[in-house]
């Protein structure tokens, strides 16, 4: 059985803007039944992002589809333990990632969700 997802922003970036395969993944996804979530850090960011540039299509759309998703918050401190955790053991390494990054796979691993992302930094 297939888990639950979590979208990290990049994907939702990517669904806003119109890219095809980011599309049909997510159709795809929805036909099978699978749960799909977002953290409240993706919310933030994408929100921010759209104010910024004053984007009412993109508001709407956005709107939409967090009502088809559910949101995840930050409200257990497991979540808090486990990014403290990776950020350590990253700058141990000497490879930092952004704090938002760190939270939303903070909060994939914490909830048990498959985390989905298109960025180089989260592998």
């Amino acid at each position: 059985m297939i888990g639950a997802y979590l979208l990290d922003t990049n994907v939702i970036s990517g669904l806003l803007n119109g890219d095809r395969k980011i599309i049909e993944k997510l159709q795809e996804v929805q036909l099978l039944g699978v749960e799909v979530f977002i953290s409240c850090i993706t919310y933030y960011e994408v929100l921010r992002g759209i104010i910024v540039v004053n984007a009412s299509r993109k508001m709407l759309m956005f709107s939409e589809f967090c009502q088809e998703v559910t949101i995840v918050f930050i409200d257990n401190i497991e979540i808090i333990e486990r990014a403290a955790e990776i950020h350590a053991d990253l700058k141990l390494k000497g490879t930092p990632i952004q704090e938002t990054d760190i939270l939303i796979a903070a909060t994939a691993i914490a909830r048990g969700l498959i985390l989905v992302s298109n960025d180089s930094d989260i592998a």
